[in-house]
């Protein structure tokens, strides 16, 4: 791949969409002469990983130092191998022990390449004699650094093609799915520019279909833009999308604020998730139609039907069961899960329904106090909607994942959203209750296997620290009455009581 730029502020930009394509072991060789901008590269790439788009980052030339090191979310050693006395140094500047973690930025290469990592890239910067600060860049290295690198130009340029071309970018999160986010800024103005390149569908797990497919899940960035507009035109508080590309995946929406529902400690807000559960209660007094539209392609907006239902609850008779028993789950364990769940599923699938989030919960509800009603609830999450049961995102919300809700707070929310609908009429809070109950056991089910899954398939052990409230949630749904068949079955097999550590 060659590169041409006409300024330094141009071959300095570039530096920046390279930062941002970087990840753990990645060893960039920068080969140049004297005045190439090896130096300028480093500097614009590091004040990137730095967050720091005023440049006041002090980056020294480590010419005499050999290496310099900064700790940041990504952590970097700059090395300069200029004055290297032989390559054998290069061990004892710690070049392995900087790529176990984070990434390395190495000028004058060619002192000691014998020694550096074969799957290194190597960015060749010349001057091109056009103009003074004229450079040409020939990158060369490992496809799927490439193939990052890519992704990352085609963000600067859905940015240039919406007016943004000039505005920093700065990692914002990536979360358990495809998708990263970032802000982009210049001056006071922010944004977030989602990038959700189209999922893959994975083998078929299932009557021939992938398991994304069988749970509708979105695969590309249609339901996003689809739902969320909906949700804005009917008054909620989703983000206004600015720009989209919908076949590169690409999202440009506004920044909505920091401010959630926990406090400092992560400690539960008790006003903030009351107004979550009337915001809920709001929607849920709405008709929401099945097929949306944007620029012309059709979305449906599928109905969370009994194959997504069960193949939910089955990650824990695919992931969890195993885990805790050090075997495959039998046939007969798995065919008596299944028969309790399809005979509560269809309690839930005879009652009431609407748009359903699916993932209403702390880490994607955004607080604004200084709004009022409905709108001080922001709403990040819903490219998974589904038309379901009006108690799951209520289930969601009250027996939230990531924190621990006290059961006395749980009862008052629960109170709260039932006398919300009540005072809207034609409401049944008995048969709501009770789908409640059951929800609030398939959610914790579904979520003990993919916080296991996160483990074992994706390498993220942290997920396994919710696992002990995932298991009190289950024990306070598992007592009702209707949920007593399910009871026996968890307790036969531990689920409730197996505590889970790390792989080794």
């Amino acid at each position: 791949m060659k590169q041409s730029f006409s300024s330094e502020a141009a071959l300095t930009r570039f530096a920046q969409d390279v930062a941002m394509a970087l990840k753990p072991g990645d060893c960039l060789l920068l080969r140049g002469d004297l005045g190439a901008g090896k130096s300028t590269f480093a500097r614009a790439a590091i004040r990137t990983l730095a967050g720091d788009p005023a440049g006041k980052l002090e980056v020294p030339s480590p010419t005499f130092t050999l290496v310099q090191t900064y700790d940041l979310r990504l952590p970097v050693s700059h090395f300069d191998l200029y004055r290297l006395g032989d390559p054998d140094e290069l061990d004892e500047l710690g070049l392995t022990d900087a790529l176990a973690e984070g990434i390395a930025l190495v000028e004058w290469p060619e002192r000691a390449e014998s020694r550096l990592p074969a799957n290194s890239i190597l960015f060749e910067i010349e001057e091109t004699g056009e103009s003074a600060d004229g450079r040409e860049v020939t990158i060369a290295g490992p496809a799927e650094f490439m193939a990052r690198l890519e992704r990352s130009l085609a963000m600067r340029a859905f940015l240039q093609a919406h007016g943004r071309g000039d505005w920093f970018r700065r990692f914002l999160l990536g979360d358990a799915s495809t998708r990263a986010y970032e802000t982009v800024e210049r001056g006071s103005d922010l944004l977030i520019l989602m990038n959700a390149p189209r999922r893959p569908d994975g083998p078929p797990v299932r009557d021939g279909k992938p398991y994304s497919q069988i749970a509708h899940l979105a695969e590309d960035i249609l339901p996003f833009v689809a739902i969320g507009r909906h949700l804005a035109e009917a008054g909620f508080r989703a983000p206004q999308i600015h720009a989209f590309d919908l076949d590169q995946g690409f999202v440009l929406l506004e920044h909505l604020g920091s401010d959630g529902v926990l406090d400092e400690n992560r400690t539960p807000l008790p006003d903030r998730y009351a107004a979550a559960v009337d915001c809920l209660a709001a929607m849920h007094a709405r008709d929401w139609p099945h097929r949306l539209e944007v620029d012309g392609r059709a979305y449906a907006i599928a109905d969370f039907d009994r194959d997504a239902f069960l193949i939910e609850t089955e990650l824990l008779t695919d992931w969890f069961l195993p885990r805790i028993s050090g075997r495959k789950s039998s046939a007969d364990a798995v065919s008596v899960f299944r028969d309790l769940w399809m005979e509560l599923f269809a309690i839930v699938d005879a009652g009431e329904k609407t748009l359903l989030m699916r993932d209403f919960h702390s880490p994607n509800i955004i607080w604004d106090g200084s709004a009022e009603g409905v709108a001080r609830i922001g709403l990040i999450d819903f490219q998974d909607a589904m038309i379901g049961s009006t108690a799951y995102d209520v289930a969601s919300v009250i027996q939230d994942a990531r924190v621990d809700i006290p059961s006395s707070l749980q009862n008052t929310l629960l109170d709260r959203y039932c006398a919300a609908r009540t005072a809207q009429g034609g409401f049944d809070e008995a048969a709501f209750r009770l789908a409640f109950a059951i929800l609030a056991a398939q959610r914790a089910t579904k979520i003990l296997g993919i916080f296991v899954r996160l483990d074992e398939r994706d390498g993220k052990p942290a997920y396994l620290g919710h696992i002990p409230r995932l298991q009190a949630y289950l024990r306070e749904s598992l007592a009702h009455p209707a949920l007593a068949g399910l009871a026996a079955w968890y307790d036969k097999y531990g689920i409730l009581d197996a505590g889970i550590g790390p792989r080794q």
